[in-house]
């Protein structure tokens, strides 16, 4: 089994994990989380670079270090529509509130 597929399964399990470990019946070890952060987070690195630090003088904005009640606000807003995007609004609509909030606090921790 290739190293993708592998994480892939990890993360789809992980995901299982942190939601039953929201509901206090199973504690998730800390790689684990990291692990299933990093995963969330791979999706946006495609526009705004690994752990949001995008290239400097490109279009897409830097999302590491930023507030994280800035970046949740926005994604937020990109997920109702308040705010226009070209393809944001999509994208944000495929996480849940909690992942929306676990991504925000990602990068705002990165620097």
């Amino acid at each position: 089994m290739s190293p993708i597929v592998r994480a892939v399964i990890a993360g789809v399990m992980l995901g299982s994990a942190v939601s039953v470990s929201a509901q206090g019946a199973q504690k998730v070890p800390p790689q684990a989380e990291r692990l299933y952060m990093r995963s969330l987070a791979a999706t946006c690195a495609q526009c705004h670079g690994t752990d949001g630090h995008a290239v400097p003088g490109e279009a897409m904005i830097r999302l590491a270090g930023q507030p994280r009640e800035y970046l949740l606000t926005q994604l937020m807003a990109f997920r109702t529509g308040d705010r226009k995007a070209t393809i944001m609004h999509q994208i944000t609509r495929g996480y849940s509130e909690e992942q929306l909030e676990s991504l925000a606090a990602y990068f705002a921790a990165q620097k």
